[in-house]
């Protein structure tokens, strides 16, 4: 009996703790952050989904001045949502005041292809855009700021904060390729009639447009017998050279037509997902898309922007090695040649 006041002191204790918390808020930035995309991926980011559920927020929402009315919607929204671990709302159509201290940047917001644009008309728009974007960060952001770019071109989007934004460190700035990481995920789940929880390491090679490389060669499946290949379990070629890497490249497209818009739910999620793992970690053994800056990896150009294979820890990244196959090095030369491109086009307008 003597021991139940110091039993209840220590409950008290601990509840006081998981109540309130010890650590210090993370700054968050969402640009874009009155669009679909965003619209889907602040809840997840304000209920512990990117960061944990101890982790408390700040988030800074950015948009355009013709979406500030909307942008203020949503921080309405998330004042009725009432929720715990969201310490404070910036909605601002003000960059300097959206970068200012944020730990986490990510760039949903981008010029949008138009129908009649060509693409390159799209990336001059973009170049003006990410530019003030990096010039903001360069100046504003946290010191150990962590971007990821979801807008499109994301690859070249991307590249263009790395070259604005020189005090963040290359390895910080990513984009997104987690969408047709979880896009590959689920084809093959679905193909197994299984849960996309039991199939791991895909991996996407490149960049999120048509000319990605989705690539099961070391994919693998849990089954009552243990982990086997995915190219043994579902045991036709034909599919997986060929109808597969066509859902995923566009996959996309497909999704626009059904909905008459474009994916915002899965954007998001994979949005969540890539952050969430890049900052908490991968599982052991595992390993996911990131559009990541080249160190040389697998032949591809240092500097490039390109999406490997790269497992977590402790907040920051490593490129998977050893996952080698002349398919895939047939297709990335071509990845490099688009990308290669796309950059030339976007240095003559810088």
């Amino acid at each position: 009996m003597a021991s139940f006041p110091l039993l209840q002191v220590l409950l008290k204790c601990r509840f006081t703790r998981k109540r309130c918390g010890t650590k210090q808020p993370l700054k968050v930035l969402v640009t874009g952050a009155a669009g679909q995309v965003g619209y889907a991926l602040i809840p997840m980011i304000a209920r512990g989904l990117m960061l944990g559920p101890d982790q408390p927020i700040i988030l800074h929402m950015l948009d355009i001045p013709s979406a500030a009315e909307a942008l203020n919607g949503v921080k309405m929204e998330l004042v009725d949502a009432a929720l715990p671990l969201l310490k404070g709302v910036i909605a601002t159509t003000d960059l300097v005041e959206a970068c200012t201290g944020v730990n986490i940047a990510i760039m949903l917001g981008g010029f949008p292809r138009k129908e009649g644009m060509e693409r390159k008309e799209v990336m001059s728009k973009n170049v003006a855009i990410y530019k003030d974007q990096a010039s903001a960060l360069e100046q504003c952001a946290a010191k150990n700021c962590k971007v990821l770019v979801v807008a499109n071109p994301a690859n070249t989007n991307a590249l263009i904060l790395k070259e604005f934004a020189p005090s963040i460190p290359a390895k910080n700035i990513t984009c997104l390729t987690r969408l047709d990481h979880n896009r590959a995920l689920g084809q093959i789940a679905e193909r197994l009639n299984m849960h996309a929880s039991e199939v791991k390491n895909v991996i996407i090679w490149g960049n999120h447009s048509s000319t990605q490389y989705p690539d099961i060669n070391h994919a693998t499946v849990i089954t009552q017998e243990g982990e086997k290949s995915v190219r043994e379990i579902i045991a036709n070629d034909k599919w997986l050279s060929g109808e597969f890497i066509t859902i995923i490249r566009q996959r996309g497209a497909a999704i626009i037509r059904a909905r008459k818009l474009s994916s915002a739910l899965s954007a998001a999620s994979a949005a969540c997902d890539h952050m969430h793992d890049w900052l908490l970690g991968t599982p052991k053994g595992t390993w996911v898309s990131m559009g990541v800056c080249s160190d040389g990896s697998y032949g591809i150009p240092p500097g490039l922007i390109y999406s490997f294979p790269v497992s977590c820890e402790k907040g920051e990244w490593s490129i998977v090695q050893g996952n080698n196959s002349d398919v895939i090095f047939s297709g990335s030369r071509l990845i490099c040649v688009a990308l290669t491109d796309e950059y030339a086009i976007i240095y003559w307008y810088l």
